[in-house]
């Protein structure tokens, strides 16, 4: 059994959860829809009806007990967000927000920082392609830190375009 950081991943149905996940761990497996949670390694990925409807919620806070990291994925081609305001202060883990297909010609970045800013009122974004493997060495640096100050220092440290803390 993994004994290290564990991080889950949370957003939207089609938000890149799995996708992430298998860029992260660097399997070449297609993703394919979560039905369940599905623990990798370090990685916790969770079906997008657990962010889409409420009812879900307390499996949410329930599997929140087994990780140190919460990722809050936006998809940069959507214009809704799935996450109410302020939505990771119920979490008390870390939170990691995270911008998926920001290399699609349809991805407004700014629009899913914007909107990810108002779920996570303090913490790192960070701008991912899993296509282009663009951000990934940055999630998983983060997802090794012990606390807020430690994100915000690793980032300090390691200047990205893809990352920022806010």
């Amino acid at each position: 059994m993994y004994t290290g950081n564990r991080a889950m991943l949370i957003g939207s149905i089609g938000a890149g959860k799995s996708t992430l996940t298998n860029a992260l761990l660097e399997r070449q497996v297609k993703a394919v829809k979560t039905q369940a949670l599905i623990y990798y390694d370090w990685i916790v990925d969770t079906p997008g009806e657990y962010t889409e409807n409420p009812l879900f919620y307390k499996n949410i806070m329930a599997t929140a007990l087994e990780v140190t990291h919460v990722m809050y994925l936006q998809d940069a081609t959507k214009k809704k967000n799935i996450f109410p305001p302020g939505f990771s202060m119920g979490i008390n883990k870390l939170p990691i927000g995270v911008v998926t297909k920001s290399d699609s010609e349809r991805a407004d970045v700014t629009h899913a920082i914007a909107g990810l800013k108002q779920v996570i009122p303090k913490g790192p974004i960070v701008i991912t392609s899993s296509v282009k493997g663009e951000g990934l060495q940055e999630i998983r640096n983060l997802v090794k830190c012990k606390s807020l100050q430690e994100m915000e220092e690793y980032i300090a440290n390691h200047p990205s375009n893809h990352i920022i803390f806010k």
